[in-house]
């Protein structure tokens, strides 16, 4: 199905770095998309999937991190048609794990594998394997949002790693946001309400059609929000239109930003605020 897509694979023992390095890995083959634990990520940014550490069991994550789930492999397949990727880098525990992703996934079979010791120390996978079983943390190579201070549980702590792209060129940042899995011994975490609240005013914000968030009520359910916003729209815009690309907007970012699911999103405008021009 997918022929002409490259395919590499990127191995190591489970807690000993792996996501961590996978952007530099990519970067050094200069491959823009990477599957990891059942996301599908685009230089930073979750374009489709849905977090296997968000399963309810160690076994559930086995079978999104595998794509055992047709509906789930459809998603990722449909992207990389979508996206016309051309070079892709596969993470996995084992040789067999890549493998049986790319097999799962229609992908051709793996052109080059790297492993987790050729890229770390033994030292260095020490730190992450103590982080990984006293903390319960682990890392996804996607970004946290600006407002990452009130990020409290799911995501936590940002890591910023500077990375050149090449000789004379500058150096970016790269972001990793670290989480703990559900079924993690140390508890169930979720994010603060004030994240998404916050996440949902940031696009109102971007919207010059949206006037103000008056309200917005939010409950989290562990695997996700259902929110209720109250806003004032300026005076001349189609409100319906307006409200649905606004409510699109939030729940894509969201998701993106979190790896969590958005179980109801509802926008009801308020008021009409008339804007004077100049």
């Amino acid at each position: 199905m997918f022929d002409n897509i490259k395919v590499y694979a990127f191995v190591g023992p489970s807690g000993t770095g792996k996501s961590y390095r996978a952007q530099m890995v990519a970067g050094e083959k200069d491959v823009h998309f990477i599957i990891d634990d059942g996301l599908l990520i685009n230089d930073n940014r979750v374009i489709a999937g849905e977090s296997a550490k968000k399963a309810s069991t160690k076994i559930e994550t086995v079978k999104k991190a595998l794509f055992l789930h047709d509906d789930e492999k459809l998603v990722i397949q449909k992207a990389l048609k979508k996206y016309k990727v051309k070079k892709i880098l596969l993470l996995g525990t084992s040789d067999g794990m890549v493998e049986k992703i790319a097999e799962n996934l229609e992908l051709p079979k793996i052109t080059e594998t790297i492993y987790i010791k050729d890229v770390a120390t033994d030292e260095e996978m020490q730190t992450a394997r103590k982080i990984r079983v006293t903390e319960g943390k682990h890392v996804i190579p996607v970004p946290t949002f600006e407002i990452k201070k009130d990020f409290s549980g799911y995501l936590l702590d940002p890591l910023q790693i500077f990375k050149s792209k090449g000789r004379g060129e500058k150096p970016y940042i790269s972001e990793k946001s670290i989480i703990r899995p559900t079924f993690s011994y140390m508890g169930n975490f979720t994010i603060s309400d004030s994240v998404f609240r916050q996440i949902a005013e940031y696009q109102a914000q971007k919207m010059p059609e949206i006037y103000k968030v008056l309200r917005t009520r939010v409950q989290n359910y562990g695997e996700g929000p259902q929110m209720y916003m109250e806003v004032s729209v300026v005076y001349g815009c189609n409100v319906r239109e307006t409200l649905k690309i606004f409510k699109q907007k939030i729940i894509k970012e969201i998701e993106n930003l979190t790896a969590m699911n958005v179980i109801e999103l509802d926008i009801i405008a308020k008021s009409i605020e008339v804007v004077h021009q100049g």
